[in-house]
């Protein structure tokens, strides 16, 4: 549900801002949001010069993948927009047809916690990471269209040890969460031995 027609200047004001807040709100979401028509929003992103989602999106991607050392970005599942290592980090993920059971529109179980176990991993601040242990939970399924957006956050750390939970929502609904223990094994004797 959209809320009251605003001015211009008051949508533009408010335009701002819930792309400051989100920006990952497609031209659609917002078009909802403030009861307008998506040509609308797209001419107010003109106006602000606010690049479309996909512009903004590869731009925070871009700074996010600089900084991960645990992993090669081909083996990240979605795409990482934020990464502060060691500590959180935010990633999208959009499933593909190919990704959903046999004649149905919801997405198989693996895909939703390969997008959360990676970026569990990413945020890692070591050049080899890899999950000990996962204590996951599907809260309800995900569907074909759903745009994921998942959280990390290191909740702490001891020696070469990082417990992250990891939320994902759809819209501002919960669907996935997961409690993960990512290992640092730069300096561990488990290299050592191998």
């Amino acid at each position: 549900m959209g809320m009251k027609k605003l001015s211009k200047k008051e949508r533009h004001k408010a335009l701002v801002k819930a792309i400051e807040e989100d920006p990952f709100k497609t031209d659609q979401e917002l078009a909802n949001m403030f009861n307008v028509s998506i040509q609308t929003i797209r001419l107010d992103r003109m106006e602000l010069r606010i690049p479309e989602v996909r512009k903004r999106t590869r731009k925070l991607a871009k700074e996010a993948y600089s900084k991960i050392k645990s992993m090669r970005d081909v083996d990240v599942i979605g795409d990482l927009v934020e990464v502060n290592l060691n500590k959180n980090g935010k990633s999208i993920f959009t499933p593909q047809p190919e990704m959903t059971f046999k004649g149905k529109d919801i997405v198989r179980g693996h895909y939703i916690f390969a997008h959360a176990n990676s970026l569990a991993v990413a945020i890692i601040d070591a050049n080899v990471a890899m999950t000990g242990f996962s204590h996951i939970k599907f809260i309800r399924p995900v569907r074909l269209g759903d745009r994921l957006v998942a959280k990390a956050h290191v909740v702490r750390s001891k020696n070469h040890r990082f417990f992250v939970r990891v939320y994902t929502h759809v819209g501002d609904q919960l669907v996935f969460k997961g409690k993960f223990i990512v290992y640092a094994l730069d300096n561990h004797k488990f290299l050592k031995e191998n």
